[in-house]
């Protein structure tokens, strides 16, 4: 079993990536009067955004930074600031840490038992698959709170919390049989524990309830708790439903899949329900014996040990060569009504098959729908959905199948009038069947065909290769702008360097925004710009260096790997990460995973939380009075490059010694006398409170 699983941090994107040169000679021949400005900005240094902020002209960045950002402005009431706590230092520990006036409670943990027949979690990791099922998953992902209605009105007290469950890490989530030394500490490997792996992924739904405390806690045994799994019974439904791609021998009609795998981050819907995002479902297939890859299994990423779950070792549905149609019907977003336990999921093949991160809706003012989906993989693509029906307020039934109909959208971006300045112009270009060469004489059968491969479709038409696009949020106060985490990208070399990703060997990421024509959301074209790239100013202190980050990252708010992205109500831009948690080289003083808040319209970026050992912070959701904030804390005790790492430890020393590394959530509060009696680390979701009972961030 492969040591440490983990994200799908390949390349299988083969098309070449335009440089900046090529980009300029392109937007020359199609308007040759910019031919003296683009030239001239060709002339500047490398990256002349660097010398201030694109939001903010020269020093506009330092002068609003001076005077805070308390009191009346866009996206806040009159009396609160955006930006209304003091920035916590970076940490290498193995605790949670928020500003000074909060708290940080456990809300549930993986194997929390979910119903009234759930069993308590052992601590051994001895549970086998039945019981799995019925207790929460394992590294718990994107995440959405469903306020119940009281009188009329969201309630902030009460409501549904759905959760997804990226993967599991092996070394935690299986007990060694075999003693040190008469086996590896996964072996046997069998068909049970593929099934208790498949148990640990998926979606957990829970109700969840304030106390008269102000605590909250999740009620065991509610009508309304679920669990998916790799193996729910789901319904395909699109453009793709029935399609031959689609079908298999347990499937033959090509309508119905088991289970959803690698669910990443998620959405959610103004008619009600909750959409979640298969991402690296790659990783869990292979095969046995000799097979040649065909060009979209490679396109995807499939090889033939995955990521080295070897599940294909026990279940042929996992063998591409038992199977090869099973790997097409995984990759999609699925949609789900938390508040019917009895609902069938739904793919919505519609929307494209790719690694899908998070998926932003979005309802412009006449009432269209749309949907912003970013592909996580180095090299991949920005997409969005525009549906044929428009929004039908207040009535959920009418919006029920809306994502099954519509136009899928992949971004171009270009340079503006001055290259090299961290900003200019784009376009959506349509993936639709007889459109832009997207025809059966250039390999694309029909709609189904383009969907079900829609990232050749998206190399055919030439669209922007970007750093690993992960979460998208659209800001709430201002319709049409929109922002993308840029993981990072450390493959991009000088020559592969483009407007948009304009800093070779990316290590630390970027957040890019661009702004839709006329604030439209179903706009073809768009401006964007750069609103900023982490980096490192203690390790490289010469701020005209691009790896020092812009302006506004400083040595008390550097972070690496921005991942999860999210707009509150009031227009904070919230920014988790993924990433590095080394503390050195590049990464020199940056500590563990973070969460931080963003004003976007001062650029100002503060430290909020810190997250333990080896984790990574993501999903993010507020109760509606904004009183109330649960984030997710993923994979604690992920070995990679922490400082804090044992010596000589790996997959074989950890899961025969679990704690050694890390205990948290246990260590949180009244950590026990005995580490071992910890049992292992195990993500967990935390409730983020104000102690004041005020609203989160201001």
């Amino acid at each position: 079993m492969a040591q440490s699983i983990r994200d799908d941090d390949g390349t299988s994107n083969p098309t070449p990536t335009l440089s900046l040169t090529e980009l300029v000679d392109q937007a020359i021949a199609r308007d040759p009067q910019r031919r003296r400005l683009l030239k001239t900005g060709m002339g500047l240094a490398a990256l002349p955004f660097l010398t201030g902020l694109a939001a903010c002209g020269g020093g506009e960045l330092e002068e609003a930074l001076g005077k805070g950002t308390g009191g009346k402005g866009p996206g806040k009431k009159a009396g609160e600031a955006m930006l209304g706590f003091k920035s916590v230092p970076t940490s290498s520990g193995d605790v949670i840490t928020v500003p000074d006036g909060y708290t940080a409670e456990i809300l549930n943990r993986w194997g929390d038992p979910l119903f009234a027949n759930s069993p308590d979690f052992r601590g051994d990791a001895s549970e086998g698959w039945q019981e799995a099922e019925l207790q929460v998953g394992d590294n718990h992902d994107g995440m959405s709170f469903f306020p119940f209605m009281v009188k009329g009105k969201e309630s902030s007290d009460q409501g549904l919390l759905v959760l997804n469950h990226e993967y599991i890490n092996p070394e935690y989530y299986y007990a060694p049989e075999l003693p040190a030394g008469a086996g590896a500490w996964y072996e046997p490997f069998t068909f049970d524990k593929v099934k208790k792996g498949l148990a640990g992924h998926g979606i957990s739904v829970m109700e969840v309830r304030r106390q008269k405390n102000g605590q909250w806690t999740y009620i065991k045994g509610s009508r309304y708790n679920r669990r998916i799994t790799g193996y729910t019974p789901m319904e395909i439904t699109g453009p793709a439903r029935g399609a031959d791609a689609m079908k298999t021998s347990a499937d033959p009609a090509g309508t119905e899949v088991l289970g959803t795998l690698n669910n990443c981050a998620n959405g959610q819907t103004p008619w009600g329900t909750y959409l979640t995002c298969e991402e690296n479902a790659n990783g869990y297939f292979g095969w046995n014996g000799t097979r040649s890859r065909t060009p979209a299994e490679a396109r995807y990423g499939y090889s033939q040990t995955g990521f080295g779950y070897m599940w294909h070792t026990q279940d042929p549905r996992f063998d591409l060569n038992a199977n090869p149609n099973e790997p097409n019907r995984f990759h999609w977003v699925v949609e789900i009504d938390p508040f019917d336990p009895t609902s069938k999921p739904k793919k919505r093949t519609a929307l494209g098959r790719f690694k899908h991160e998070n998926i932003e809706i979005v309802v412009g003012k006449d009432n269209t729908v749309v949907a912003y989906s970013g592909d996580d993989e180095r090299g991949d693509y920005i997409y969005k959905f525009v549906c044929d029906r428009k929004l039908v307020p207040g009535n959920n039934a009418k919006n029920r199948d809306i994502l099954d109909s519509g136009t899928l959208y992949v971004a171009k971006f270009g340079v503006g009038e001055v290259a090299g300045d961290g900003q200019g112009t784009g376009e959506w270009i349509a993936l639709k069947h007889g459109q832009n060469g997207l025809t059966v004489e250039n390999g694309f059968a029909d709609q189904a065909d383009i969907l079900v491969r829609t990232r050749m479709a998206a190399d055919f038409v030439g669209a922007t290769r970007m750093d690993r696009p992960e979460w998208i949020a659209a800001n709430p106060k201002k319709l049409g702008d929109v922002y993308i985490a840029l993981t990072n990208n450390t493959a991009r070399t000088a020559a592969t360097v483009d407007e948009a990703n304009p800093r070779a060997s990316n290590a630390w990421g970027h957040i890019l925004r661009w702004s839709e024509t006329k604030g439209d959301p179903k706009s073809l074209s768009f401006t964007w710009d750069i609103f900023l790239l982490a980096g490192n100013p203690v390790a490289f202190p010469d701020r005209t260096d691009p790896r020092s980050g812009t302006p506004n990252i400083t040595a008390d708010n550097m972070f690496n790997s921005p991942d999860g992205l999210y707009f509150d109500k009031s227009g904070r831009l919230w920014i988790q990460t993924d990433g590095s948690f080394a503390n050195t080289g590049n990464f020199q003083g940056q500590g563990n995973n973070q969460m931080l808040a963003a004003d976007v319209e001062t650029g100002e970026v503060r430290r909020f939380l810190v997250g333990p050992s080896g984790c990574e912070i993501t999903g993010l959701a507020f109760s509606p009075d904004r009183k109330t904030m649960f984030v997710n804390v993923q994979h604690p005790g992920e070995l990679g490059s922490h400082p804090n790492r044992p010596a000589g430890y790996g997959d074989e020393q950890i899961a025969r010694d679990p704690t050694a590394f890390s205990i948290w959530p246990a260590s949180q509060a009244n950590p026990p006398a005995n580490r071992a009696d910890a049992g292992r680390p195990r993500s967990a979701t935390v409730v983020v409170r104000r102690k004041d009972g005020g609203v989160i961030g201001a």
